[in-house]
């Protein structure tokens, strides 16, 4: 086995069970790693420095691929109803099986910390068979001192081998594609994909199964704070805004996807960006623009010509899922530490194709619990195959329940605690839909939902006189300064009255029939915080 002049571990790869490998390469450096990539023929640079790859066919995550180890660990720990089980003696299978496919190649290890705040990070080594995946994974994650590097003993260790082909029949998964997490073993095995993505969800996974035993909240959500050092967290599915609304200027941007809530405040679980870059503008997007065009950035099934190098950011040939990977730090108003005091907003987003829900409302702690549960939001006609004329309910729980090892409502009662025992203020902020349901309204104004962030963020909402929602029953500003107050009462914007009402009803119901599945899990107070159907709102 041969060492090449990168910064090699203590803890080597033969404790681990990797044998009679060609090479191993140590924690290299971005120049090494493009070298690496270009010569193995795994991508291409492009105009002014950053390394343009393709996945192939997997360019988005495969959920239905992803497994979590049964046995006494996680019998009791993990939500069976939301994770695939796979046995013991099959993972053994797929580790011996990847074990003997790595024999005879090159390797690529990355050590590196997952959260920023040290007493609740993760060591965590992903071992690559790409060298792009390798640059990859070091642009999300955290890089250890010189001096931790030395000293590193991985707890996790993540190994993602694309040319691996996994056999159902003998390895207890569903196609050649797999990724196989075993908390008894910390370890994670991800064959048949190429999609980097795999890496970074499953040290969130990982997060997400080992902080609430210790009372630390973990978030899918972004996170800035302002300049009197006011946090706020932004929960949101995709399509909500949750990137463009914690991107401002004028707040330090602590991170854009996932976070930890601890007794120190937050912290960024993540040291870079995974942004979607399909038709990303210049004008709208500077910051994230300016990172497709710098050394260091990995773009995924971006559009290049091959003469001259350009990018066509527009082009969706490969996917509409193009993305690029950065260090935060390529982001100018980045948070250099990755963490913030404890939040004074969290902030759920939701877009609303319905057109029932307020612009902006304010939750209790109660509330915040029964909307973080229930993760709505809706897709629309033309956003995915399958969909009609009708918009149709989302409802992920927790705002990421593909990553969700336990069940939600140990998540949804740390987070309702944490609301009230530090005071935060929680608001629903609706991005969707006004003046009538997709196809007959129009898109919530931005700036009028800049304008109620604003108001929220900067304190004086809270003190607004507020009304109660007869069906929803949280608070809803009756004015606020800048926005027009019509659009602050969603049935005031409807020309049909009565539409809006049966619609009103629907989505009730809707919420309703999603939240059958917590009822038993939840206390009094969260049941009440339930919408009532409009004939007993009336």
């Amino acid at each position: 086995m041969s060492h090449d002049n990168g910064h090699p571990s203590a803890f080597g790869l033969d404790k681990q069970g990797f044998r009679n490998l060609k090479a191993v390469h140590w924690n290299l450096e971005p120049s090494a790693l493009y070298e690496a990539a270009i010569a193995r023929g795994e991508g291409h640079v492009a105009k002014n420095g950053p390394i343009v790859v393709l996945t192939g066919q997997h360019t988005g995550r495969s959920a239905s691929d992803k497994f979590v180890v049964r046995d006494d660990l996680t019998e009791n720990t993990i939500w069976w109803d939301n994770n695939k089980a796979m046995t013991p003696a099959h993972f053994e299978a797929l580790y011996h099986a990847m074990m003997s496919y790595a024999q005879g190649r090159e390797l690529f290890v990355q050590d590196l910390f997952g959260g920023a705040d040290s007493s609740h990070r993760l060591s965590v080594r992903v071992v690559t068979e790409f060298a792009w995946h390798s640059l990859f994974i070091q642009n999300l994650l955290i890089q250890p001192t010189t001096g931790e590097r030395a000293d590193f003993a991985p707890e996790y260790t993540i190994v993602d081998l694309p040319g691996f082909s996994a056999d159902p029949a003998v390895h207890g998964c569903k196609t050649g594609t797999v990724i196989a997490v075993n908390f008894a073993r910390k370890l994670v095995l991800i064959g048949g994909t190429s999609y980097a993505g795999e890496m970074k969800k499953s040290v969130f996974t990982i997060l997400n199964y080992l902080l609430p035993a210790k009372r630390v909240m973990p978030m899918h959500c972004s996170a800035n704070v302002g300049h009197s050092r006011d946090t706020a967290i932004f929960f949101g599915l995709s399509g909500t805004g949750k990137t463009t609304l914690s991107a401002d200027a004028s707040r330090t941007l602590v991170g854009d996807d996932e976070h930890g809530w601890s007794e120190n405040g937050v912290f960024n679980f993540e040291g870079g960006c995974y942004a979607k870059v399909i038709r990303l503008s210049r004008e709208a997007e500077p910051e994230i623009y300016s990172t497709t065009e710098r050394f260091g950035t990995v773009l995924e099934n971006v559009v290049m010509d091959p003469v001259t190098r350009e990018l066509d950011l527009d082009d969706a040939r490969y996917t509409e899922n193009t993305r690029a990977a950065y260090p935060i730090d390529f982001i100018p108003n980045a948070s250099s530490t990755g963490t913030a005091g404890h939040p004074k907003n969290v902030i759920m987003l939701t877009a609303d194709a319905f057109g029932v829900l307020p612009p902006i409302s304010k939750l209790t702690p109660s509330q915040a619990m029964y909307h973080f549960l229930s993760g709505f939001t809706a897709k629309v006609a033309g956003t995915e195959k399958g969909l009609g004329n009708e918009p149709q309910p989302t409802f992920s729980t927790c705002f990421g329940a593909p990553f969700m090892p336990r069940h939600p409502t140990e998540y949804g009662n740390l987070l309702r605690d944490l609301i009230a025992e530090h005071g935060a203020d929680c608001w629903l902020v609706n991005t969707g839909w006004t003046g009538g349901a997709f196809g007959v309204g129009r898109r919530m104004p931005i700036k009028a939902t800049r304008a109620l962030l604003a108001a929220a963020l900067d304190g004086s909402l809270a003190h607004a006189e507020m009304r109660i929602d007869p069906h929803f029953k949280f608070r809803v500003p009756v004015s606020v300064p800048g926005v027009e107050s019509r659009i602050l009462n969603p049935r005031e914007t409807w020309t049909d009255k009565a539409a809006y009402d049966a619609q009103a009803k629907k989505l009730v119901a809707m919420f309703r029939e999603n939240f059958k599945t917590f009822e038993k899990h939840v206390g009094k107070d969260v049941l009440e915080a339930a919408p009532v159907l409009a004939e007993a709102a009336e």
